[in-house]
C-alpha cells in the first residue's frame, strides 16, 4: 500500500471557535520536530500543508526549508481564507463558506498563498488543502489555475450542515470531474475514513435523505462517531487505526492518508492536548501506528505530489467523482 502522512502546519486558535484576521501566533510550528522520527527512522517523507500567516513567518520558514532540504518534505498550500489576504467584509460570519465568497476574492487569496509559497521556498505548491476542508465549485474550479495536481481536502463519511456534503466520497484515491493540470485531471487524495460495517453508509445517507436538516445533520453525525474508524491519529485510538487499514485493504484501498494539525503538537493550543503527556502519548500512537503498518506488510510512503506522478505514470485513473450538496447561503 502507499502511505501519505500530511500535516496542516497553521496558527494556533483554530480551536477556539475565533477566526481572526491577525492570529495569536505560530510558535507550534517549531514543535514539528516531534514527528522527525517519521523519515529518520521509518523514512517516510511528509507532505506538509502550509497556511500563509506561517509561510510569512521567519523563523517558521526556517523549520519548513529545514524539513524541505533535510528530510524530503513537500511544502503543499493550506488555504485559511479568513486571515489570507486580501479581504473584504462579507455579510456572512466568519469562516465564511468558500463557495459563498465572490470568485475574484477567493482567486486572489489562492493567489496571495500561492505567490508566498513560491517566493519563501523556491517553487509552487503543487499540493493542497482547503481550510475546514472546505472543497466546493469554486475552490475545484481555482485548483488547475495555481498548477495544484493533487488535493486533499475530502474526509469521506463527514457531513456538516453548514458545509461541503462529502459523506459519500470514495474512500481510496480518485480524479476529479472537472479541471485539468498537465494532461491530466486533478488527483483527489481522501483522508482514510471507512465505515465499520460494509454498504452501512450508503442506507443511512438514503435512509435519511428527505428528514428535515438539523435531524439529517445529527443522524448523519452521529454514524461518523459510532460506525466508523480512520486512521488519523488524533481522533482515533491505535486499535482503531489498525482495523481501519485492515478494512480498507480487504475492501480493496491502496492508499492510505493520514494527517494532523501542527497545533496539535504544543501542549496546550488545541482541547484535545492540553498537555505534554498528551502530546506525547500522540506521538508515540503514530510510532507504533507505523511500527505495525512496516510490520505487517509492505508500505511506500509518498508525498500527495509523488502519489498523482506514480498513479498517472501508470495510467491509472480511478473512477470519477463529485458532490457539491451543500447548505443554503445563511
Amino acid at each position: 500500500m502507499r502511505l501519505i502522512i500530511s500535516v496542516d502546519v497553521e496558527e494556533e486558535g483554530l480551536f477556539s471557535g475565533e477566526y481572526a484576521r491577525v492570529p495569536p501566533g505560530v510558535e507550534n510550528v517549531r514543535q514539528l520536530r516531534r514527528l522527525e522520527f517519521i523519515t529518520k527512522e521509518f523514512g517516510f517523507p511528509l507532505t506538509l500543508m502550509v497556511a500563509y500567516q506561517v509561510a510569512e513567518n521567519p523563523a517558521c520558514r526556517a523549520v519548513l526549508s529545514s524539513w524541505k532540504d533535510g528530510f524530503g518534505a513537500e511544502i503543499g498550500a493550506h488555504l485559511h481564507h479568513w486571515n489570507t489576504p486580501p479581504f473584504q467584509v462579507l455579510p456572512y460570519p466568519e469562516p465564511v463558506r468558500a463557495d459563498f465568497m465572490p470568485l475574484p476574492l477567493l482567486e486572489a487569496k489562492f493567489a496571495v498563498l500561492a505567490e508566498s509559497l513560491k517566493t519563501r521556498f523556491g517553487a509552487p505548491p503543487s499540493s493542497f488543502r482547503m481550510g475546514r476542508f472546505d472543497l466546493g465549485r469554486q475552490v475545484q474550479q481555482l485548483l488547475p489555475e495555481f498548477g495544484i495536481v493533487a488535493d486533499s481536502s475530502v474526509v469521506p463519511l463527514r457531513y456538516t450542515a453548514e458545509g461541503t456534503d462529502h459523506f459519500m466520497a470514495p474512500f481510496d484515491p480518485y480524479f476529479m470531474e472537472s479541471g485539468a493540470h498537465g494532461g491530466h485531471p486533478i488527483l483527489e487524495v481522501p483522508l482514510t475514513m471507512v465505515p465499520l460495517i460494509p454498504h452501512t453508509r450508503d442506507m443511512i445517507y438514503a435512509g435519511v435523505s428527505r428528514l428535515p436538516g438539523r435531524l439529517r445533520s445529527f443522524l448523519l453525525t452521529a454514524y461518523r462517531y459510532t460506525a466508523v474508524t480512520g486512521i488519523q491519529p488524533a481522533w482515533f485510538s491505535l486499535g482503531a487505526m489498525k482495523r481501519a487499514v485492515r478494512l480498507h485493504h480487504k475492501r480493496g484501498g491502496s492508499v492510505l492518508s493520514m494527517f494532523l494539525h501542527s497545533s496539535e503538537l504544543q501542549p496546550g493550543a488545541t482541547p484535545d492536548f492540553k498537555t505534554e503527556e498528551a502530546v506525547c502519548k500522540l506521538t508515540a500512537r503514530i510510532r507504533a501506528f507505523l511500527d505495525w503498518l512496516v510490520e505487517t506488510g509492505p508500505v511506500d510512503g509518498m508525498t500527495l505530489s509523488d502519489l498523482h506522478a506514480h498513479m498517472t505514470g501508470e495510467g491509472r485513473f480511478p473512477t470519477k467523482w463529485t458532490s457539491f450538496g451543500t447548505a443554503g447561503k445563511p
